[in-house]
């Protein structure tokens, strides 16, 4: 055990003396930025809106819809199944009715909604 302690201690120099010793000065700030004065003047970022409610809509005609409504209260992701193609909706204003090409609308964002899809009228459906 003797024997030991003194090579652990000869063994751990040997290893600190492999740090760098290089002669030249270690620049600390770095290069300048050259996009520095663009970033400082560059309009502040909006962040997408993140999703507020998921809502399961049941309709009239027994079909089910599945609402995402989005915290910016002017858009919304429909999906006509539970992992079906999300469409996205938007709105003018919040509280007006959410749309999208191609005939895809829903009014409404309580329990209690209307919804319209291609190829189908408008129903009343309700959570």
């Amino acid at each position: 055990m003797k024997y030991y302690l003194p090579l652990i201690a000869v063994a751990g120099l040997t290893m600190l003396s492999a740090c760098n010793k290089s002669d030249e000065p270690e620049v600390v700030g770095g290069p300048a930025d050259p996009m520095a004065a663009q970033l400082a003047n560059a309009a502040p970022v909006e962040l997408p809106p993140s999703v507020k409610a998921n809502k399961q809509f049941r309709c009239k005609d027994n079909s089910l819809f599945f609402v995402d409504y989005m915290s910016d209260d002017k858009s919304a992701i429909l999906r006509t199944e539970k992992n079906g193609a999300p469409t996205m909706l938007k709105a003018a204003e919040a509280g007006q009715p959410f749309t999208a090409e191609g005939g895809y609308e829903v009014k409404g964002s309580g329990n209690d909604v209307t919804i319209t899809v291609p190829g189908k009228s408008a129903q009343a459906c309700h959570v």
